[in-house]
């Protein structure tokens, strides 16, 4: 990294940060979830894998279906917030390797199980 990130960055990343127990009346614009998203993908994985997969939330409905599978307050805050996300993993990753990772042609076959993938997706979504 050429330049170190200043002190604001790092209060907001890690020093001051904390969980989120409330939300603005702000709506989530698709233009701010298409916004996240493109810096969601750009993150690093091994072997660019990008095995994570999101469901993004914004309707009343959708969030009442997610509240009643969460566990403790968490309902009440899927409820309250704008927009939710659901991450997910795909096992199937490694098919997309050919495109994601083409300098290693091979890289599809470094996952021939599914215990493989299934750990390789865990660990990078």
């Amino acid at each position: 990294m050429a330049t170190p990130l200043n002190d604001e960055a790092l209060d907001r990343l890690f020093r001051t940060a904390r969980t989120a127990n409330g939300y603005t009346a702000d709506p989530v614009t698709e233009a701010d979830i298409r916004a996240i998203y493109d810096l969601l993908k750009m993150g690093p994985t091994s072997a660019n894998q990008q095995p994570a997969r999101f469901v993004w939330i914004t309707s009343q409905e959708g969030k009442e279906k997610l509240a009643a599978l969460s566990s403790g307050t968490n309902g009440e805050k899927i409820r309250k917030a704008p927009a939710a996300v659901i991450i997910g993993m795909d096992l199937a990753f490694n098919e997309q390797l050919p495109w994601l990772f083409p300098h290693a042609p091979g890289a599809k076959d470094w996952f021939p199980t599914e215990e493989a993938r299934y750990t390789h997706a865990f660990r990078n979504s």
